[in-house]
């Protein structure tokens, strides 16, 4: 089955607890469930990674850089601060979408840049968790899948 990688950065563990009223109350459970549930429908199949640690989020770009349909990235902090991250998901041979839970453009100015967004070919922000869903779509638009099949192109 074809892939859809959807990698979390650093603190999405706390997801549910952690300032829920910018981040709401579902947790990353909540998140990878849907995630599943949306890339199923298309035929794919969801991996659903996160880490606090920089170093790993890019040994798995680089681990599915050439073999997912699409990589889905909330690179939490790193994406205001992680050239190096940008520098592996420059590299991914499919589409990256970047999602942030929240607006980060109605958040402090710190927030406001984003080095993945330069790579990725949309950015997500301020949907809640249903902007992952909403990336989901758009990873199996651009890989040629439909509701309830995949094509084999």
């Amino acid at each position: 089955m074809k892939t859809v990688v959807v990698l979390n950065g650093p603190n999405l563990n706390l997801l549910g607890t952690r300032n829920p009223e910018v981040y709401g109350r579902d947790t990353l459970a909540d998140v990878e469930r849907r995630c599943g549930e949306r890339a199923a429908a298309y035929g794919l199949v969801a991996d659903c990674r996160q880490s606090n640690h920089e170093g790993v989020l890019i040994d798995w770009v680089h681990e599915v850089r050439t073999s997912c349909v699409g990589l889905v990235v909330n690179a939490g902090g790193y994406t205001h601060t992680s050239v190096a991250l940008r520098d592996a998901l420059e590299t991914v041979e499919a589409p990256v979408v970047e999602v942030h839970i929240s607006d980060i453009q109605a958040r402090e100015e710190f927030r406001h840049h984003s080095y993945v967004e330069q790579v990725a070919a949309a950015q997500i922000t301020g949907h809640g968790i249903a902007g992952y869903e909403e990336a989901i779509d758009l990873v199996a638009r651009l890989a040629g899948c439909v509701i309830g099949h995949q094509s084999s192109s």
